[in-house]
């Protein structure tokens, strides 16, 4: 295989692979997915990285990203052709533009029971004060959440800038006023770094209050409660202001169950083939396949790349209904 590095708007190409030994299915060419930087995505990506390569003979290169650049690279400039875990509830208006403009075409639910996303704590911690119900209740009690650089402070752990969920993390900490409640909001700095300091939280008995999703390894590992938001779900609240980064006057809302879907570009669409089109608009699995998947991944200290050979070795009952015959046996012969 040949391996090229390039640079595209705020996105680096991590490799683009050619499937040299693939028999060619269709005259798929060459095709560019986007690997968020969260386990389940990397996984995604790489499944659809070898499944197109090799049940369909594309060339694909793969690509970093998060969630709010890919999406505005793929509206502003038409690249990546593939974003094949998008979850689309935190960027409405960028999605609404880019669907309105004929820019983006919508796949495949790529999590088919949706994802949950919110702000969590231990469940040691509610079994010791059960009066934790709510986030006003949690913030009431900064020192039950202690700051690791200053524990005078409580500490709320956000991911990584660059994901939509920081946006509105960060939105929903000014509305439920973070700081005034004695906390410090926390950057992890990656997706590592988030994980790293929720299970250094479990190891020590330490009270831990963040950003998390599901589905994810870390959340069938560790026994965590999704904290109440206190107010029903506010449809214009959440476009308004709550996932608009300048938006100066955040109010409190509840983070409903997202929608993780797969989107292309409207150029790749159109040039992808009926075959590549149908793929992706069948390929789904649910939050038990994929935890599963991820609790694998980590007690291996597995690659995605690693964890979708798995996947592909171990469930040809699912897989095989994505595509057809003729790219089910290229499949099984690269096995």
């Amino acid at each position: 295989m040949m391996k090229q590095l390039l640079t595209t708007s705020g996105l680096s190409l991590l490799g683009l692979l050619v499937a040299g030994g693939a028999p060619a299915f269709a005259d798929c060419g060459e095709v560019t997915v986007a690997s968020m930087n969260w386990n389940s995505a990397e996984v995604l990506a790489s499944l659809d990285k070898i499944i197109l390569e090799e049940g369909y003979g594309c060339s694909v290169g793969v690509i970093s990203g998060d969630t709010v650049p890919t999406i505005t690279s793929m509206v502003e400039r038409g690249a990546p052709d593939i974003a094949p875990e998008g979850w689309l509830d935190v960027v409405p208006e960028l999605l609404e533009r880019g669907m309105d403009e004929g820019r983006l075409v919508k796949a495949a639910v790529a999590i088919s029971d949706g994802a949950i996303q919110g702000w969590w704590v231990p469940k040691y911690i509610v079994d010791a004060h059960p009066d934790i119900k709510t986030i006003d209740d949690a913030f009431r009690h900064p020192e039950l959440f202690p700051d690791p650089e200053n524990p005078d402070k409580g500490g709320f752990h956000a991911g990584p800038q660059g994901w939509g969920s920081t946006l509105v993390t960060t939105q929903f900490y000014k509305a439920y006023g973070g700081d005034e409640a004695g906390f410090r909001f926390i950057d992890t700095g990656s997706a590592a770094g988030l994980d790293g300091s929720l299970a250094r939280a479990h190891e020590r008995n330490e009270g831990w209050i963040g950003y998390y999703w599901s589905p994810t390894a870390m959340l069938g590992r560790y026994e965590m409660v999704k904290l109440d938001h206190g107010v029903p779900f506010d449809e214009e609240e959440w476009k308004r202001c709550n996932t608009v980064g300048n938006c100066p006057d955040p109010q409190r809302n509840e983070w409903r169950a997202a929608t993780v879907q797969t989107l292309m570009t409207s150029d790749f669409a159109e040039r992808a083939g009926e075959d590549i089109l149908d793929y992706l608009n069948k390929r789904s699995w649910t939050n038990a396949t994929v935890n599963a998947l991820l609790a694998w991944m980590a007690d291996n200290q597995a690659t995605g790349d690693d964890a979708a050979w798995h996947f592909l070795r171990n469930n040809e009952d699912i897989w095989v209904e994505w595509v057809s015959p003729e790219a089910a046996e290229n499949i099984r012969s690269a096995l």
